[in-house]
């Protein structure tokens, strides 16, 4: 069975993550998805809201996991016998950077290769951090994130401004 991890903040929950979910389960026998717990960040959404979120949507999708880690992902791999982790990459910018990461997972662990995807044209220009910031001026969300992920940003921005 080929397992897959696709690692990352996700906070939000982008249509650009959903692509390349979507995308990576045709790689894969099963897909995890790994939300990062990164305590230098200040994310928006907490780490149970996140796991909430992903597992709303793909609640009767066998084939996908959702878990949370903390720690270096080669060794959550590792321990949970995944031997694939897919990348998403929108541009340059990120593929330096993703490569960079590769290349030090590849000489601490030579069995667990990188697949990069290339990010959808329509997707190219989303991030989390530009969603949050459009969020923050109640400017419109609807071609970057789901639907139900607009009514949980819209949520925690108006609990945030009481």
């Amino acid at each position: 069975m080929r397992v897959g991890i696709y690692p990352g903040s996700f906070d939000p929950l982008t249509n650009g993550h959903l692509d390349i979910i979507e995308r990576s389960r045709g790689i894969c026998d099963k897909l995890v998805v790994a939300i990062a717990i990164n305590r230098e960040k200040q994310p928006l959404f907490t780490i149970d809201e996140r796991l909430e979120i992903i597992n709303n949507y793909y609640k009767d999708d066998s084939s996908v996991e959702v878990v949370s880690f903390e720690g270096l992902l080669i060794e959550f791999c590792r321990s949970n016998d995944i031997y694939y982790i897919i990348r998403g990459v929108r541009n340059i910018t990120d593929f330096e950077y993703e490569m960079t990461n590769a290349s030090i997972n590849s000489k601490l662990a030579p069995e667990i290769e990188t697949i990069f995807l290339m990010t959808k044209g329509e997707y190219a220009f989303i991030s989390s951090k530009a969603v949050k910031e459009i969020a923050s001026y109640n400017g419109d969300l609807t071609s970057l994130v789901p639907q139900f992920v607009i009514s949980r940003i819209q949520e925690k921005y108006s609990s945030l401004r009481s």
